[in-house]
Parts: C-alpha cells; structure tokens; sequence
C-alpha cells in the first residue's frame, strides 16, 4: 500500500501546516531560518517519505518555552486518505520513559520519596533505588512483551505474556548499565503506591497539564478527541491496539509539539538541584559514550554543552525527542513506522541545521559494540530457567570458531557468535525456546554468556526479529548456567 506513496514530493502543500506562520525573521535563532527555502524542511521530508515508504512525520521546534515550528507530512491513516496534521497525536514507546522520570523526580521534590532509598523489599537480589532504575542500572535485563488486539476490539488478548515471570533481576543494582523496561515499570508501581494515583492521571495530573502538552494521553489506545496516527509495518499493514506489561516505558502518546515543549519545559517543574541531577548521566559504555541520566540519554560535548535526547521505537513507532539547553532549543521528530529510517533522515536534516555537534549515537545509545569472538574450543552443558520448567541446553565451540547449540530436543545447530565488553558469547539461532511464552514470543533464542570460572552463566532470549512477517514480538529473558565439561 506504501509503495504507492511515489507521488507524495510535494506533499500537497502539507510542509505549511504549521499554524504558526513561516520561519522568516527567525534566522537569528540558531539556523531556523534555513528551514525554510529549497532544500529545506519541506522538501526534505517529501523526499524522506517518498523514499522510505513511511506513511507520515511530524516535526516540531521550541525555542525558549514556546513553539516555533510544527509541521507535518504525509497520512495519518493511508487508508482513509486521512493526512497528518501538527495536531495528530502519535505514539511514542520509550519517548515515554522521560515523562515517568518526571513523574518520579517530581514525587521526591515533594518529599514522597527519595531517589536514593532501597525501594521496598521483594526483589531476588538487592533492592534497587529510584535512581538506579532511572539510570537503568537497577539489575533488571532487556525485556519487552507486546500483545495485540484481535481485529475489531480493542481489548488486551487473553494469551499475552505475565510480566510477573519476567519479574526478577539478573545481576546486582548499580554494577552496570542495561536498558530495562522493567525498570521503569518498578517505577511505576513506587509512583502509584506513594501517591495513591493511577500513573496515567498522574502523568497528567503532574506533568501534561502544568506544561500545556494537549495532546497528551496514556495506554494502550489514543483516548481521542484528537486524531491519532495508525501505527504501520514496514510493508503497510496496520498495527491493532498494542498492549503491554510495562506502559511506564512505552504506552505515551503526543504530538510532535507535545514532546518538543516538554523538553524545553519539564526541568522547570524541578527544585534545582533535581533539575542538575537529570542530566548526571554516567556513561552507557565506558569509556567514551554517551550517558544515561534520569529518563534522559546525554551527550557532553567538548565545548561542555549538553545534548538530551530519548527515542523510541515499536510497532508503528519511531520518535525522538531532543533538547539543546545551551541553544535554548529542543525538536521532536514522529513517525507511524517501526522502520526509523526516515526518522533518523529528518533528525540527521535539523541537527545538521541546529546542532552539528549531535552525535548520531543518540539513535541507538544502548546497542553494545560487537568484539570479535575469542572462547577458545570446548563443550557446556546446563539448562534454561524459565518461570515454570527448565530447559536442556548446550554448546560446543569448535576449532573454527563456530558454536554447535543443542536446545532441548531440537536438532544441534551451527551459528557464528560475536562478544562484547559484557559478554564473552553473543549469538542467535532459528530455535524455537519450547515455553508457552516463548511460543508468543517469536521463532528465534539469542543467547549472552559470560566465562566465569570455566562455566558460563547469563541469558536465554526468546525473541522475533522485526515484523516483516506478522507484528513485533515479545523479547523474554531467562537465566541460564552451563557446565564445562571435562
């Protein structure tokens, strides 16, 4: 159905739905005024949705507190013929996590609770604080579990995946970083027991009312009256409601002038020794990355500047949030497609424009660099834990440097495996993990292993790569423990 979209470089004059005039008189303002003219915003994005197939985007720029720009291209709905619009609100997967940082920053300026308290007990490790789970360095691993509605209701399905079994921390808080959607769910839950508030209302209580976002809303669907966009495969279908275990890290939706206001705004709702404390980010991967602060990814620059940012991305979902407190800017940039390509085309357009300095790690600050595989030959054996069985698992490095897996009664499988500064094995195979979760899940196990002691110990992930057949999948993590074998 995309594929028709050939005809939309011009998109019909949708680049001057902005409302707010054009750029002219705005050059002073860091470059804004380039974004007019040829070659500029307009054509650009044009360009971007011809090329790419992704139905619309939308983007916005703050100045000081205040828009400056809003605009948007292409369909909110192909089908309908409906186009976007700077009012159409759009999903924002774990774009959302900076709005529930605010909420928790905001409870513990109001002395609800405090960033550095254990939260309560009944963790299979140490309690993590508030601000280890802000920082994603509460233990928790990568988890994800999304579950669709069947056609024609919007109502969660009855086989989605109990984010209580998944519930449990793999290493000890505060000893490195890994991105946790659990982690911010645990947030959620402190949020809701120290104020007594469903995080939703919170989150327009605290934060979408105070800073003026409209088109603001919370769950699994966009509660309307304002349009929303339909979330859309890379191919064209699309995306029914979406529900998930951990809405605290994905189930905001906005629109773009929404999420360029609240990073201009939101640190202003702040005492300030909070505000500071967002961006007290200690580096995602040592030694020269970006960091992660409170609900904030954040790059220093050499000059001392900051950059804050958060992207997010899901089934029909591609956002990025950006704030350039030192330019006294910020920019949003939504998309309806899982694909970020042209997300990241508009992004790489305006900070070309607006921030040279950017660095395009921003798109992608958790993705852990590949090391090449180094274990030398031999065989493991152990199992997998999953909530309710165990699994047979090995492995056998070969003198090639190829790894035989042997999964539960499946037929052995060679695979490559890379490493990285974590993991002394990294590798995936067309193993099916036999739970019923993982049956939901998808088709695939990956595995992450480090060599401790002559054994291996991490994780087993069920998993399904992308949804270019189907919709995106749930990604499970299950500890694992493998002998050597002598």
């Amino acid at each position: 159905m995309l594929n028709g979209l050939d005809g939309l470089g011009s998109l019909d004059g949708l680049g001057s739905l902005d409302g707010l005039g054009s750029l002219d008189g705005l050059g002073s303002l860091d470059g804004l005024g380039s974004l007019d003219g040829p070659g500029g915003l307009d054509e650009v994005c044009g360009r971007v949705l011809a090329e790419t197939g992704c139905p619309s985007v939308s983007v916005a720029v703050a100045a000081g507190e205040e828009l400056v720009l809003a605009r948007a291209y292409g369909w909110a709905d192909v089908e309908a013929g409906r186009p976007a619009t700077p009012g159409t609100a759009y999903g924002l997967a774990s774009t959302t996590k900076a709005f529930t940082a605010l909420a928790v920053c905001l409870a513990a300026d109001r002395g609800l609770l405090d960033l550095d308290a254990p939260l309560p007990a009944g963790f299979g490790r140490a309690a993590p604080t508030a601000r280890q789970l802000l920082q994603h360095r509460g233990g928790f691993p990568s988890y994800y579990d999304f579950a669709y509605s069947v056609p024609g209701s919007s109502d969660a399905p009855g086989d989605a995946v109990d984010i209580e079994h998944y519930r449990r921390q793999l290493h000890e808080p505060g000893v490195e970083f890994e991105y946790a959607n659990l982690g911010y769910q645990e947030l959620a839950r402190l949020l809701e027991a120290v104020t007594g508030r469903e995080l939703g209302a919170l989150l327009r209580e605290w934060v979408a009312e105070p800073l003026g976002l409209a088109g603001f809303a919370f769950g699994p669907i966009h509660p309307g009256p304002a349009p929303s966009a339909v979330r859309y495969t890379p191919d064209g279908r699309a995306y029914p409601p979406c529900h998930t275990g951990h809405p605290a890290a994905t189930s905001g939706w906005a629109t773009a002038g929404d999420v360029a206001l609240f990073a201009r705004r939101a640190l202003g709702l702040l005492e300030p020794e909070t505000a500071a404390a967002v961006h007290d980010a200690p580096a995602i991967f040592a030694p020269a990355s970006l960091g992660y602060g409170l609900g904030r990814v954040v790059q220093r620059t050499p000059d001392g500047s900051v950059i804050g940012s958060h992207g997010g991305g899901m089934g029909g979902v591609a956002a990025m949030m950006l704030d350039l407190p030192g330019r006294g800017l910020s920019l949003a940039v939504l998309a309806n497609s899982t694909d970020k390509t042209a997300r990241n085309a508009v992004v790489e357009y305006l900070t070309g424009v607006l921030a040279p300095e950017f660095d395009p790690r921003h798109f992608a600050p958790a993705v852990e660099p590949a090391l090449p595989f180094a274990l030398p030959p031999g065989s493991w054996s152990g199992r997998i834990t999953a909530h309710d069985t165990t699994v047979p698992l090995g492995l056998t490095v070969q003198p090639d440097g190829l790894v035989e897996v042997r999964l539960a009664d499946h037929p052995p499988v060679t695979v490559p495996a890379l490493a990285s500064a974590r993991w002394d094995v990294r590798l995936d195979t067309p193993l099916h993990l036999p739970t019923p979760d993982a049956r939901l899940a998808g088709p695939a196990t990956g595995f992450e292993l480090r060599l401790r002691d002559g054994d291996l110990t991490g994780r087993a992930v069920a998993y399904k790569s992308g949804d270019r057949e189907g919709f995106l999948g749930s990604y499970l993590p299950h500890p694992c423990e493998l002998r050597r074998e002598r």
